[in-house]
């Protein structure tokens, strides 16, 4: 079992690069940051980390970033992704002075993918498995936004629909009973790194606490093993969180978004 630092340091060593984008249609890089643009008008913006930079050049660096995004009317929603271990003076003043609203903290939780494999007995009448129809991605979407309530259904499902088409490892899984969809999460191995990442779980209010989270993720740690991935990596909210800790994960850093929208800019 790996400690903490050297399992924070491999999630600085392997995702905090080009890793981390894949389908970016476009990577611009300002010093140490890179801004990237994503299909339907989605910019984000990340670094591996701010190269011992003060709060002026911290300044400048959000300015530079800021007229890059919305100078270009094409962009309406823009993440700037931070995180909590990070040496960032000034940021967060920087970031709300330009619009950037904080959302909730999550956290980073990172571990050995052989620590989610576990033999969970789901509950009489649910089912797990992958999905790739549009219909059943058009299900589990509507369901993520039920659950979350800030998911865009239709643009989530056509952002993984297209992922789907590009046969990179991503794979989306439910768990269903009586033909609902009653949790949901997907996989997406890291090209190039040792890394599977295990996103968007979700379990609508009336499953919790049924162990039906827990078997569809030592699912998906199964086949991360089986695509060869030895480590995991998850942002975590408080629901998911303490399941991942009892399953091995260790919590590395947080990480929060700030993001920039285009219609708060001009009402």
């Amino acid at each position: 079992m790996q400690d903490s630092s050297s399992l924070l340091a491999a999630y600085d060593d392997q995702l905090r690069s080009d890793a981390e984008t894949p389908t970016a249609i476009a990577v611009t890089r300002l010093g140490p940051l890179r801004l990237v643009s994503f299909a339907r008008g989605r910019g984000f913006v990340t670094y591996r980390d701010l190269g011992g930079a003060d709060a002026a050049d911290i300044a400048r660096l959000v300015e530079g970033a800021h007229r890059h995004f919305t100078g270009n009317p094409e962009f309406r929603i823009v993440e700037w992704k931070t995180r909590g271990h990070d040496r960032a003076p000034g940021l967060h003043d920087a970031l709300v002075a330009h619009g950037f609203i904080p959302e909730e903290p999550e956290s980073i939780m990172v571990g050995e993918v052989r620590s989610l494999v576990s033999d969970v007995a789901l509950p009489e009448g649910v089912t797990l498995r992958t999905i790739d129809s549009p219909d059943d991605v058009a299900r589990m979407c509507a369901m993520q936004a039920e659950v979350f309530a800030d998911v865009e259904s239709d643009a989530m499902t056509q952002a993984l629909l297209r992922r789907l088409a590009l046969k990179d490892g991503m794979s989306l899984w439910i768990a269903e009973a009586g033909g609902e969809i009653v949790t949901s999460g997907r996989l997406e191995p890291v090209r190039g790194t040792a890394f599977a990442g295990i996103w968007g779980g979700a379990t609508r209010a009336a499953w919790r606490g049924k162990g039906i989270y827990r078997a569809l993720t030592s699912a998906r740690a199964q086949a991360a093993l089986a695509a060869g991935k030895t480590l995991i990596h998850s942002d975590s909210t408080e629901f998911s969180r303490p399941i991942l800790e009892a399953a091995g994960l260790v919590k590395v850093s947080t990480t929060t978004p700030y993001v920039w929208r285009r219609e708060l800019m001009a009402s």
